[in-house]
Order: structure tokens, then C-alpha cells, then sequence
């Protein structure tokens, strides 16, 4: 009985690591478990390679073990490639880093990352999962949700990445009914002091949204005054135009 509530605790702590709580802490206090139990679990869940640390911190994130588990997923890799050479052009278009994300139920993980000419050192986040509603990649995901589902995320208590993270159910509505009216979303040092962040939906030939794209860059020089709205455009362009069909009006 014991090694199956072992189990079951691992995998409450991984749901925790995956909604963006990490560090021992945090994770004992929203699992409701014995600090020394979630840190002989932490300890043994990063040995396997489920979790790793965050840098030289105390902190969590998923770890690589998992991805290997699942295996490549074909549709994923081919998404990829056919984003990432528009990720290279709004890269040198804008001269700062830009990305990918897809959703992954109530989180969204970086897919992929190019950096700019002039783009600051943020590290790699390919690979990563983070929680819906931190930073603009994840809000657009959220702006495509239906009410249930928004209803549900939105009844359970919310991390903060920074101090400025959007975390109260209303704003956050607010801020999802403004995307479904612009088709993009600016969040300035929500997910990490300093950096701001643009995203827009990227939509498959038939409609459904498959991710979001963005651009990120230092809060000071990102965006410049009276750029925000011009920028926010090129994001729109752009993510239109990953499966834009040809110019003739024909699939090839």
C-alpha cells in the first residue's frame, strides 16, 4: 500500500512541477504533504531524469526523461519545421528572439526558439512547459478554450512567475477577450523580469489552432514607444502565414 501511495505522490508532485510550482516548499504546501516527504521525492524523481533543476537553483522544471519516454512525435517535428523559417525571418525582421509554443492540456511548452541579432541572454526554454497563463504564448492558447474549460483552470489557485504575473480569474478573462478581438497578446515581465513578450495563434489549413508564436525582447528597448501595436501586427502576419495556402489559392 505504502509503495502505491509513493507513486501516487510522485505523480501529484509532477502535476505541480508541470502547473509551475518548484521548489520543495511550494510544492509541499499545494500538495498538502510533509516537507521531508516532497524532498526525498524530488530527490529521487531527478535522479530518474522526470524533473531537473532550474540553473544552480532550488527550483523544478520537467525533466528530459519524459520526452524520451513519450518518443518523437511525427506531427509535432513537422509543425517545426514548418514554423521555425518564419521564426528565423520575424528573428532578423525584429532583431530579437522569437519562439514556439503548443499546448499540452493546461500548460504550453516551448516547441522552438531562435534568437535575434540583438536579443538579450535568455536561456533555452525548448522543451519546457509552463503554465497557460503566464506570459502572452500561453493566453492565446487560452483565448481558443471553451467556457468550461477556462472555468475550471480559472477555479484553481494560479502561480506567479514574477510579481507581475496576471493572476486574478477576471483580469485574466478581460485579457482573453481582448485576444479574441486583436488576435494577439503583450505581456511585459510577466514570466520573467525585465522581458516583455508578443504572441498571435498559429492556425493548421483547416481553422484549428496548433500554437503560439512569439516574440520576446528587453522590457526597456521592447517594444519601442509607439512600436507596440506595429510589432504586434508582424506577430499576426506572420503567424497567418505559416500555413497560408499559395499564391495561386492552391495547395501544391
Amino acid at each position: 500500500m505504502s509503495t502505491v501511495q509513493s507513486v501516487e505522490r510522485a505523480f501529484t508532485i509532477l502535476e505541480y512541477v508541470s502547473a509551475g510550482a518548484s521548489g520543495v516548499t511550494e510544492i509541499a504546501g499545494q500538495a498538502q504533504l510533509p516537507k521531508s516527504t516532497v524532498a526525498r521525492l524530488l530527490a529521487t524523481l531527478e535522479s530518474l531524469g522526470a524533473i531537473a533543476r532550474v540553473g544552480d537553483s532550488s527550483e523544478y522544471r520537467l525533466g528530459p526523461r519524459l520526452a524520451e519516454l513519450v518518443g518523437p512525435v511525427d506531427a509535432t517535428v513537422q509543425l517545426i519545421a514548418a514554423v521555425r523559417p518564419h521564426l528565423e525571418r520575424l528573428a532578423l525582421q525584429l532583431g530579437e528572439g522569437t519562439g514556439f509554443a503548443v499546448p499540452s492540456g493546461s500548460t504550453v511548452q516551448v516547441a522552438s526558439q531562435v534568437d535575434g541579432e540583438h536579443a538579450v541572454q535568455v536561456r533555452d526554454y525548448s522543451g519546457e512547459m509552463f503554465p497557460a497563463h503566464v506570459g502572452a504564448p500561453g493566453v492565446c492558447m487560452m483565448a481558443e478554450w471553451s467556457d468550461a474549460d477556462l472555468d475550471r483552470y480559472l477555479a484553481r489557485p494560479l502561480a506567479g512567475y514574477t510579481e507581475h504575473t496576471v493572476v486574478h480569474p477576471q483580469q485574466i478573462r478581460e485579457r482573453i477577450a481582448l485576444v479574441r478581438r486583436d488576435g494577439s497578446c503583450w505581456a511585459h515581465e510577466e514570466f520573467a523580469l525585465g522581458i516583455s513578450t508578443v504572441a498571435a495563434v498559429v492556425r493548421g489549413p483547416k481553422g484549428r489552432a496548433l500554437g503560439s508564436l512569439y516574440a520576446h525582447g528587453p522590457t526597456y528597448r521592447f517594444p519601442g514607444q509607439g512600436d507596440a501595436d506595429w510589432i504586434a501586427e508582424q506577430i499576426r502576419r506572420t503567424a497567418q502565414q505559416v500555413f497560408a495556402p499559395p499564391a495561386d489559392g492552391g495547395w501544391h
